[in-house]
Parts: C-alpha cells; structure tokens; sequence
C-alpha cells in the first residue's frame, strides 16, 4: 500500500497546478478606478495579495493574489470576518490559487457592508485568509 501516499500526492500536485493555471488574467497591475481596496492577510493559510472592487461596483480584482489549495475553496464577500457564513455573497469557486483573476460582482450590494474579501474552504467551513476592503 505504499503507491496510496504517492497516488495522493501526485494528485494534489495536479490540482494545484491546474489552480494556478485555470482563470488567470495577465494584468498584474491593479485597476486604477477602484473604490473598494485591501491587502489580503493570513488567516488558517497563507495567503497575500491585493483585493479592489471598481468603481461601478460590478467587478472583483485579485491581484499578485497566492494562498495554499485546498479542497472546495470560494471566494466570499462577507459583512463579518468573526462569523463569515453569518452574512455573506458567494462569487463561486475559486478561479485558480496563484495569479490575477476577477470575479463579477452581483448588482444592488452595498459594499460598505460587505467590507471582506475571504477565501473560503466550504468542505471544512475554514477562512484561509482575507482582505478587508477599505473606501478609496
């Protein structure tokens, strides 16, 4: 039973690097008509980054964006980062664990409510690190 470890391994290997690769945008420059701005800080993963919503409030941007892959991650707009999954928008799966990527926003949100960014392990209901969004 000793390829069971190497299999799983390799697996894991695979899926991170199909992370890092699917969904991610080539700009690593971060928009300039941004109203929402925070740098992403570690939670139960490393993770860094930089996390601005634009100025018409329809797009998410994660830029120079890195924390560890993990099973079922999402990235969660929530209004408390001490009870995430009390008040929060799901944006979906995460595009990918290494890179830049946007995300559209839903309409009709005040996002002086929803004011962190969290990268969000729905299988183990885990934060792996988060941004809080502070008004530009």
């Amino acid at each position: 039973m000793r390829t069971t470890p190497f299999i799983f391994i390799v697996f894991i290997s695979l899926v991170s690097l199909l992370f890092s690769l699917c969904g991610k945008d080539d700009d690593a420059t971060p928009p300039a008509n941004t109203l929402f701005k925070g740098d992403f800080v570690s939670s139960a993963h490393t993770t860094r980054g930089l996390a601005t919503i634009d100025s018409t409030e329809t797009t998410l941007t994660l830029t120079n964006f890195k924390t560890d892959a993990g099973p079922d991650l999402n990235i969660y707009i929530a209004s408390n980062i001490n009870n995430v999954t009390s008040d929060f928008i799901d944006l979906d799966d995460i595009k990918g664990v290494n890179g830049n990527y946007t995300c559209n926003l839903p309409d009709n949100k005040n996002y002086e409510d929803y004011k962190y960014v969290v990268v969000w392990c729905v299988a183990f209901d885990v934060n792996f690190g988060y941004a809080a969004l502070m008004k530009q």
